[in-house]
């Protein structure tokens, strides 16, 4: 199968065919050639460095063993844990290292009415990060608090986690909730709702200096009125934030950028809708679109003006894909996805191929959330049906 490598420019190519122009002569040119064209061949491998290694190789390929990091279940019960994020540097409570992981459900089971984010640490130490109390949020979160896939850190240490509420764990009773942003020591500090935040599902975030950016999929516009018949109005909206030092994050500019996603209530799920989000380094934000059993992509997601419609551009569909929910990217640059029926992790390259899957054990309704180690040597997940965090590696 294909792999992003091959999409790459070669560079040294030219190298290859000035080698044979060089001004030798008779068999000691032709030696000369041979070992000019030998060394540009070094250069180029040297070039594609581990990305080469993909060419027979997948990422997922290198990854042998699973192994349980530790539990997630705090001392207020919490369970079914969603989002995860690798702490990169640390700041008050985060250490860096460390890995957060939101919790959707409280201890009924009961969806949409978990409050917590705990910290572990690779070697499976817990605690408590936060236990957010929806009567004392400092700005509106219609709803309430439940905690969703939707975690990030943003610079000086602010983490950002979605909340998408329900009252009795139903769809009936789900609200569109907000983004809420704590410090780096678990203490909330705002929210961001509103139009067009409507039901965020999961997020990602880049940062450049004191700026900061959100990509949010949301999945309630319309969903709740249409319960189980899908309607495809789910969407993409992008959040330019201001983090400067000793400030709060100032929100700068809110927009959606693709929409036209499928979407449905769902008894076992509460709801199923557009879920993981990664953006690529060419701009390209890649969605993990659940309900149609594909991933697609919006280009130009950092400028995009408008919106792109009819849920982005399909990289890829079916095959392997088995209602992808969390995602992420490879270090070689291909998208991984957590299968919410089977609970593999599926890689599929930009140009759409997919490799055979990896069974993580998790089983049906087990993965959510995703994140490669730090050391790009593994995969961290979260196991809904254990309640753990795991790490396949």
């Amino acid at each position: 199968m294909s792999s992003p490598a091959i999409d790459r420019p070669a560079r040294t190519l030219p190298a290859i065919r000035n080698a044979g122009r060089m001004p030798a002569s008779g068999r000691l040119g032709r030696r000369v050639r041979v070992l000019c064209v030998l060394v540009a061949l070094s250069a180029l491998a040297l070039a594609w460095g581990g990305s080469a290694l993909a060419l027979d190789r997948p990422f997922i390929g290198t990854l042998e063993k699973t192994a349980v990091v530790g539990s997630t279940i705090p001392a207020n019960g919490d369970l079914n844990p969603y989002g995860i994020v690798n702490v990169t540097r640390s700041a008050g409570s985060l250490v860096a290292g460390d890995i957060l992981v939101s919790n959707f459900n409280n201890f009924e089971n009961l969806q949409g009415t978990g409050t917590t984010i705990v910290q572990l640490t690779p070697s499976g130490r817990l605690s408590l990060f936060a236990q957010i109390n929806p009567a004392t949020l400092p700005g509106p979160c219609p709803g309430g608090v439940g905690l969703t896939t939707a975690l990030a850190i943003l610079p000086q240490g602010f983490v950002v986690v979605g909340s998408l509420p329900t009252a009795d764990g139903t769809a009936a009773t789900a609200q569109s909730g907000c983004l809420i942003v704590l410090d780096s020591t678990g203490h909330v500090v705002q929210t961001i709702s509103g139009p067009p935040i409507n039901g965020p599902w999961d997020m990602t975030s880049v940062a450049a200096g004191q700026n900061a950016t959100l990509f949010v999929t949301n999945v309630l516009n319309g969903t709740v009125a249409s319960g189980e018949t899908p309607v495809d109005e789910g969407t993409v909206v992008r959040i330019r934030v201001r983090v400067r030092e000793g400030h709060l994050p100032k929100v700068t500019s809110m927009a959606v950028i693709a929409d036209g996603f499928p979407e449905r209530t769902d008894p076992a799920a509460l709801v199923v809708g557009p879920t993981g989000v990664a953006l690529g380094d060419d701009g390209k934000l890649y969605v993990a679109d659940t309900q149609g059993n594909r991933i697609a992509a919006v280009p130009g997601a950092m400028s995009r003006q408008t919106p792109l419609g009819g849920a982005g551009m399909t990289v890829a569909a079916g095959g392997y894909l088995n209602n992808p929910l969390g995602l992420t990217l490879a270090p070689n640059g291909d998208v991984l996805s957590a299968n919410a029926n089977d609970g593999n992790i599926v890689e599929s390259t930009p140009a759409g191929a997919e490799f055979q899957p990896l069974d993580t054990g998790a089983g049906g309704g087990g993965l959510f959330g995703l994140a490669v180690t730090p050391t790009s040597r593994g995969v961290y997940f979260v196991d809904d049906s254990s309640n753990t965090l795991a790490l396949q590696h």
